[in-house]
């Protein structure tokens, strides 16, 4: 590493052209031939997925390879801006402890187990219509009721209205169920 002399120094040179220290003047050698973490890397727009505000989010990746998640500055909503949980979005995908495989402990157990995804899906399927076929009412005192108080159901909010509909429709109308809320509401 090669020593600068006093000369070459940023805050010295900025002093003695009476620059304001926010351009070239303010930059060494080293810092001239910076670039970005992202430079060279594809991109994709996306929305944050954390709360129901919807702040435009830049997806940075290199073929599978995620190289950075920053805001998007034409995004009418947040102009570029992300809150702090938006702007850790990279390590929430990236981070070295993230858990990435399902894991299931069973009634009683004392340690949790890896299974494959389409087991759980399916374990949860089978719970659901259980649970739906214990607790379905279909009618009170001579009158068609058909609800089924049993289950819940709390949505995501990063989902937009027409997929909220949907999932609404599903719940209440084809599985009966009267406590459908959304992450939105809270």
């Amino acid at each position: 590493m090669s020593r600068l002399s006093p000369r070459q120094w940023p805050l010295l040179r900025q002093l003695a052209t009476g620059t304001r220290g926010n351009g070239r003047e303010a930059m060494s050698a080293a810092t001239e031939h910076l670039k970005p973490r992202y430079d060279g890397a594809s991109v994709t727009r996306s929305i944050c997925p954390y709360c129901a505000v919807g702040c435009g989010q830049l997806v940075y990746h290199r073929g599978n390879d995620l190289v950075s998640i920053e805001g998007d500055p034409e995004s009418p909503i947040s102009a570029g801006h992300l809150c702090p949980k938006g702007a850790a979005s990279h390590e929430l995908l990236t981070h070295a402890n993230r858990l990435t495989r399902v894991k299931y402990r069973a009634p009683y157990a004392t340690e949790w187990q890896e299974i494959g995804l389409d087991q759980a899906m399916q374990m949860i399927a089978d719970r659901v219509w259980a649970s739906r076929e214990r607790g379905f009412v279909e009618e009170v005192d001579g009158k068609p009721l058909m609800q089924v108080r049993t289950i819940a159901h709390l949505g995501g909010a990063t989902l937009d209205n027409e997929e909220n509909y949907l999932i609404k429709k599903l719940f209440a109308a084809g599985l009966g169920m009267v406590a459908v809320s959304n992450q939105a509401r809270i």
